[in-house]
């Protein structure tokens, strides 16, 4: 990840440190982000029809310059879910 860059969530500038952190070539966000993923046929179907089924739908972008020095935008990256850390309770 370049080391000059700058993090979007949903259109919104955040602020590494408060907003974000970043662990190796990962973000990561305190707060639960989530991606809607494709439409299920029922959900379509309603759409369809005008009437609205809303679910968070979280895009992360990133601006920074390639090795060349031109500016660069990465828009919605993946959002994966955190890691488990494999303790039962």
């Amino acid at each position: 990840m370049p080391d000059d860059f700058e993090v979007f969530l949903n259109g919104v500038p955040q602020r590494p440190g408060s907003d974000f952190a970043v662990e190796g070539r990962t973000l990561v966000f305190e707060r639960h982000l989530e991606q809607e993923g494709r439409l299920g046929l029922w959900r379509w179907f309603l759409g369809a029809w005008g009437i609205g089924t809303y679910r968070q739908d979280d895009s992360v972008d990133v601006r920074y310059n390639d090795a060349a020095g031109r500016p660069q935008v990465a828009q919605g990256l993946p959002i994966e879910p955190p890691a488990s850390d494999g303790a039962a309770g």
